[in-house]
């Protein structure tokens, strides 16, 4: 062994490195001594991936990318200059100015101080929020959308996920017309004949590899890239329901895919270089099914890359995360996002818990077996111990519990996998399982692929489980499978776990926009749970919703491409449903009436969203405005715009005037006023009357209340006054909510805009 300064120890093998990463350090440091200072310094200040923001260069457009390359690489320290193939981890052309480099903390604080350098921070890691939908939505073969719009024919749907299983039928060609002129993308699978005309780019953004290849390892890539733009595929089903033909929103979208999570999460600087590389490319649809905790848009690489894409006239469609129900959880808040909410369909995958003394209570499961005969079994709590441990099934609590041959109440929680906690009871000679809620999951219920007969069931069921466990001395129950059952008319219901709003960074823009099918969907898998083909699996979350929305977006880009994304966003969210199939207000997990910042704008409905009649639209400059409104320094709304912004010489707006399709607002003592513009993209010649409700305790005033368009494409502004009505009508509400539809003459188009009011 050999000694070095500060008594720490070296083999031969760790010396010869050592020697040699001090002789590679020499190239930045004064002396040997310095380089072997340099070696121990970096052993407490190791290198981590920054993402840095830079000023564009003037004239950066035309410059090709190696030029680029290299003028980032030359804003780097001296030391991570001569190491620029090892530091520099990514180099961002399109969907930011900036790049991705490792660097120690003091290089990164030496980098700070350049003129260049706009904002330089350690990267996060963002997580991903993780059939029958078409159908619930109306979109079945000889639908007019889907016959209108070719099924999306042309259409480039780029995916950020986990990878893709290239060879599942959701991505065959047969049929599929050639990518169309614009693309440039490539493929990186090395196998023959694993891109396609349907799959035409796959490329990989995470790992440490070049070898590393776009291939899906969890699954959850592929289930959304199907879930957009799958092919029809016959068959498809789980344990054999949810039997029928598989389809994505837009079947004949070609699909583009870039791998940026990993198992540990997704790093910002793939997520960017993945965005980066989709706008080069030359994709038309965006869609993350992943996120963050809110960030400041300036500090958020989905905002700021989503802007460059809505610059480009690509369309975004972002999850709004999985941590509802509680309100202000929302992550991708920008208002040039499409911010995706999960809901029901009215198909439930049958599993009814019966009690002995013959209730029974509705539950779920996809695992369904032929073999498990519905005699009543005794019936046990894993909590009765008060063991909190036991009430979650965790692995390893029910040793030494007596549950062999036995139905167990589990508890739902504990940060266990609702299948892990099947395994524990099944591990333990457990006979079924009932999953109970907690009381913050309501009604939501999962149909998961358990390892043994099971149903999930609501909070309320539970309750009344304990209740009759407690009643007698011999409790029994079993479980009855009555497989796939459709028309549960109070669908859609909002998913508990689907995040709710305010927007916290920017209050002024009612947020999520739109909610859609988020909750037990069958989609592409890459191996079969059940050894059936194709291999399919049902999972849940906004993650699921969010490419719903996407292809539902790349349909109406086929049948309007001259829509802006804007345009395409405000059609979704001006025609979207309030009412469930029952023509009831739609329902949370709770199945009470949801608010606005459950729904956004409501249930997407997207035949009517093909013809909305009127649309607000809004150009990417009229963000300058509102960013500048927002407070933000130059740089910061710069460094969103990519280009040189005075905000002095901007006339600023409050976020509520920019022309969105809702209305947010906070409500004191004082009247507000504010403006909206509408384009007609109906009929010539056609007028809209109003109607619409106020918000508790505001009078809402609108001039004109009659708009008239001659022509397609005019636009017509109006005026909304909200009025505060005497405070003692707000009682102890905190909140209110309302609406302005414009109805047309002809009753052909109702143009929803929800209004929410906070109180000061």
């Amino acid at each position: 062994m050999t000694e070095a300064k500060h008594g720490k120890k070296y083999n031969s093998m760790e010396l010869t490195l050592l020697l040699a990463f001090v002789f590679m350090l020499s190239l930045c440091a004064t002396s040997a001594q310095e380089a072997m200072e340099m070696v121990l310094e970096n052993e407490s200040n190791p290198l981590t991936t920054y993402i840095v923001y830079v000023q564009k260069p003037q004239g950066e457009d035309s410059l090709p990318y190696e030029d680029l390359h290299g003028w980032y690489n030359s804003l780097l320290p001296e030391c991570a200059k001569t190491q620029n193939q090892q530091r520099l981890v990514f180099a961002y052309r399109n969907a930011v100015s900036g790049f991705a480099v490792k660097l120690t903390a003091d290089e990164a604080k030496s980098m700070q101080e350049r003129e260049e350098v706009v904002s330089i921070r350690a990267e996060r890691i963002l997580s991903l929020h993780t059939t029958h939908s078409p159908v619930f939505m109306g979109l079945n073969n000889g639908s007019q959308l889907w016959t209108g719009s070719n099924y999306g024919k042309g259409i480039i749907v780029g995916v950020l996920d986990t990878g893709i299983y290239p060879s599942h039928p959701s991505f065959s060609d047969e049929g599929m017309p050639t990518p169309p002129a614009k693309w440039k993308g490539y493929c990186e699978f090395t196998k023959e004949r694993t891109c396609n005309n349907k799959l035409i780019g796959a490329r990989n953004f995470v790992g440490n590899s070049t070898e590393d290849l776009p291939y899906d390892d969890e699954g959850h890539g592929t289930h959304t890239a199907s879930t957009a733009a799958g092919r029809f595929v016959p068959g498809a089903s789980i344990f054999g329901n949810a039997n029928g033909t598989a389809a994505g929103m837009a079947p004949l979208a070609h699909l583009a895919i870039y791998k940026v999570c990993e198992p540990e999460g997704c790093y910002e600087s793939a997520i960017i270089a993945g965005m980066d590389g989709a706008i080069e490319d030359g994709v038309d649809i965006i869609s993350l099914s992943l996120g963050g905790p809110p960030f400041e848009f300036f500090d958020d690489p989905i905002a700021v890359g989503a802007f460059a894409a809505i610059q480009k006239g690509i369309f975004v469609s972002c999850s709004a995360g999985n941590e509802g129900p509680d309100y202000s959880t929302l992550s991708n808040q920008a208002p040039w996002i499409l911010t995706v909410g999960a809901s029901s369909t009215d198909r439930k995958i049958s599993a009814v818990a019966k009690l002995g003394n013959g209730t029974e209570f509705q539950g779920e499961s996809a695992f369904q077996p032929k073999d498990f005969a519905p005699t009543l079994l005794p019936l046990v709590y894993s909590g009765a111990s008060g063991n909190e441990s036991s009430a979650f099934c965790a692995p390893g609590s029910l040793e030494g519990v007596d549950v062999q041959g036995k139905v167990v109440l589990c508890e739902i929680g504990g940060g266990i996998a609702r299948i892990d906690k099947g395994q524990e009871v099944k591990n333990a000679g457990g006979a079924a399982m009932i999953l109970m809620n907690s009381e913050d999951r309501g009604y939501t219920t999962f149909a998961d692929p358990h390892v043994l007969p099971a149903a999930h069931v609501s909070y309320s069921a539970g309750l009344a489980i304990k209740e009759y466990i407690n009643s007698t001395s011999a409790p029994t129950a079993t479980i009855l499978f009555r497989g796939t059952v459709f028309g549960d008319q109070s669908a859609p219901v909002v998913a508990s776990f689907s995040s709710r709003g305010p927007n916290i960074i920017s209050p002024g823009i009612l947020k999520p926009d739109i909610i859609g099918p988020g909750l037990n969907i069958l989609a592409a898998w890459p191996v079969s749970l059940d050894h059936a083909f194709p291999p399919m699996n049902m999972i849940s979350g906004t993650s699921m919703s969010c490419p719903h929305l996407s292809g539902i977006a790349a349909l109406l880009k086929n049948s309007h491409p001259d829509w802006s994304p804007a345009a395409i966003k405000s059609a979704i969210m001006t025609t979207a449903h309030q009412l469930n199939l029952k023509g009831e207000p739609i329902l949370n997990h709770l199945l009470e009436p949801a608010d606005v910042f459950t729904i956004g704008s409501g249930h997407v409905n997207p035949i009517r969203a093909n013809d909305p009649g009127l649309i607000y639209d809004i150009e990417t400059n009229d963000y300058i405005p509102y960013l500048c409104g927002l407070g933000y320094t130059d740089e910061q709304v710069g460094s969103i715009l990519q280009q040189k912004v005075n905000c002095s010489e901007v006339q600023s707006i409050e976020e509520a005037q920019l022309n969105y399709p809702s209305f947010s607002i906070e409500m004191g003592n004082t009247s507000l006023s504010y403006t909206r513009t509408l384009t007609n993209v109906g009929p010539a010649n056609s007028t809209y009357t109003l109607e619409g409700e106020a918000p508790l305790a505001v009078t809402v005033r609108i001039t004109p209340p009659k708009i008239t368009f001659k022509e397609v494409k005019e636009k017509v502004t109006y005026t909304v006054e909200f009025i505060p009505d005497d405070q003692s009508l707000r009682g102890n509400h905190t909140f209110a909510q309302g609406y302005i539809e414009w109805v047309s003459v002809s009753e052909d188009y109702s143009v929803n805009t929800p209004i929410s009011v906070i109180f000061k």
